[in-house]
């Protein structure tokens, strides 16, 4: 008998934008689509288009993205009372985003309806039918988000199946159970949507829980064991308040310990590599005990324990590390999961094998990088440099002499500039280079970069895409800092990490294995770099 499949709907692009402390650029919502659809996320709902210009602007451009595997799902709420579904400006406008799916969310607690958005009840079940209605006519799959449905079941049962009603009579392919207060826990959970499954038995029920006691992915799990097969979430767990699901844990958990498949074969292992990058885009720390994915969840330290892995590693893991990409550490001994770093190896020097003399100096010298700090979930270029440099098939085309950044007080238009010097040396010719920019590290991408291109015409077409910096430790103004760039040159785009206690020196680390990625990528693609 084939295993049922779970639809997962991630909102990381909406309900996790919500979060405290997260704001992504147009770009930075691109790259997460993007890394999603590699993954095999069915769903991923992307915000409201009506609400800000950004949003707007993200939906126009995912328009023109050929994406292989994820359903792109534009969100917005019922028409408005007393409003025709037609004459609705925020409802045409969410059409407008041209997405094959729309969730809908609307009421489904009778005290939210008098005492919210105070209109009557029977008003706010034509608001729901209506909209779904309408939507479902121009031609969109429909998800029903039927917010606060727990608090409202419990209040007033009657009611918010009501609510369900009203959107399944105007044809919503998902009703989803919100826990919207993330108050519920998980035998009520159990409880209800095995009521509400039992009613709708030819619906899907989805589940999208809040995270305020702690039950967000045990409630989920809850909600599938009672029937859902449609599972809301944000991929790393972040959103309003506490957060939501974490939907990279509540995956895991569904394919591995439940045999549900929830993304295609093959792709589990990519999980902890998708969940660093995005805390890379989303420029937050990862957290190292994060489930399945977490630096530390594969970590041993007590000699017990590494003495009984070593042994036979089911004695202290409950799941090969190799089967969502992560490693196992000896804390000890520091000696590092073999098996996917020589995968990740053989992807830039097919000759590595496991156990040669290359492979452990390669291992050893990124053990070493990451202790400092480095991490290259994120930086697959940098990545690139470091293998390239300890198999001896660098040779470095220009070398940093000297550098000196200077800051200035506020002009008089409020603006702050800096100025930069760098004097270089290409095989044996010294040229020194100013240049003034928007703060001390455009200053020096600029300089770096005006003296490099007399010798490197090509590095004309390259500019930087993204920046970040992210703090190490709790030093205060010494801390130690990992800087982060993205870098294109119209055709490709690579991203490069630097580390250090200096955001200066940091920052120059990440520039100058960005511009040696461009000079190497055209010698082996024979474009050919022209010197004067």
């Amino acid at each position: 008998m084939e295993a049922e499949t779970i639809e997962l709907l991630d909102s990381t692009l909406r309900d996790g934008a919500q979060a405290e402390g997260i704001t992504f650029s147009v770009e930075d919502k691109i790259k997460i689509l993007l890394a999603l659809d590699q993954l095999g996320i069915p769903c991923v709902e992307a915000g409201n288009p009506t609400s800000n210009p950004k949003d707007l602007e993200f939906f126009q451009r995912a328009r023109a993205l050929q994406l292989q595997q994820t359903k792109l799902v534009a969100f917005g709420s019922t028409r408005r009372r007393n409003c025709r579904v037609e004459e609705d400006s925020f409802v045409s406008d969410l059409l407008l985003a041209g997405t094959p799916a729309v969730s809908i969310f609307g009421k489904s607690w009778d005290f939210h309806v008098t005492d919210i958005i105070q209109t009557t009840l029977e008003e706010n079940l034509a608001m729901i039918e209506d909209t779904i209605r309408y939507v479902k006519e121009q031609g969109r799959d429909v998800i029903f988000d039927a917010e606060h449905f727990f608090d409202g079941y419990k209040n007033n049962a009657e009611y918010a199946m009501a609510s369900l009603e009203a959107a399944y009579k105007g044809g919503a392919r998902v009703l989803a159970l919100c826990d919207t207060n993330g108050g519920t826990m998980p035998f009520e959970i159990r409880a209800i949507v095995g009521a509400v499954c039992e009613r709708y038995p030819d619906a899907t029920i989805g589940i999208h829980c809040h995270d305020d006691c702690g039950m967000a992915v045990a409630n989920s799990i809850e909600a599938v064991k009672a029937g859902a097969r449609h599972v809301q979430g944000t991929f790393l767990g972040f959103g309003e308040r506490c957060g939501n699901a974490n939907l990279c844990t509540v995956l895991a958990n569904l394919q591995i310990k439940m045999e549900m498949p929830c993304i295609p074969e093959g792709k589990l292992e990519e999980l902890t590599q998708t969940a660093r990058y995005l805390a890379e885009v989303a420029n937050i720390a990862l957290t190292e005990k994060e489930p399945y994915v977490g630096r530390s969840t594969f970590s041993h330290k007590g000699g017990m324990h590494i003495d009984g892995v070593n042994k036979n590693p089911k004695s202290f893991e409950h799941i090969s590390p190799e089967r969502v990409g992560n490693s196992r550490r000896f804390l000890m001994s520091e000696v590092a999961g073999r098996s996917y770093m020589v995968k990740k190896l053989q992807r830039y020097a097919p000759s590595l094998s496991k156990d040669s003399a290359e492979t452990k100096r390669i291992m050893e010298r990124m053990k070493e990088l990451e202790h400092e700090g480095y991490q290259f979930e994120g930086a697959e270029s940098s990545f690139e440099m470091i293998i390239r440099k300890e198999m001896g098939k660098y040779r470095p085309f220009f070398e940093i002499e000297d550098f000196k950044v200077i800051g200035e007080q506020a002009k008089r238009d409020g603006e702050f500039s800096a100025y930069a010097l760098v004097k270089i040396n290409v095989d044996g010719q010294v040229k020194t280079t100013a240049a003034e920019g928007d703060g001390p590290v455009n200053a020096l991408d600029k300089a770096l970069r005006q003296s490099l291109e007399v010798f490197f015409p090509a590095i004309g077409q390259i500019h930087l895409t993204d920046y970040k910096v992210r703090v190490l430790d709790t030093k205060a103004t010494a801390s130690k800092v990992r800087v982060l760039i993205e870098t294109t040159d119209g055709r490709e785009k690579w991203s490069t990490v630097g580390v250090s206690k200096d955001i200066i020196q940091a920052s120059l680390i990440a520039l100058v294995d960005s511009i040696e990625v461009k000079l190497l990528k055209d010698i082996e693609s024979h474009i050919g770099l022209s010197k004067p």
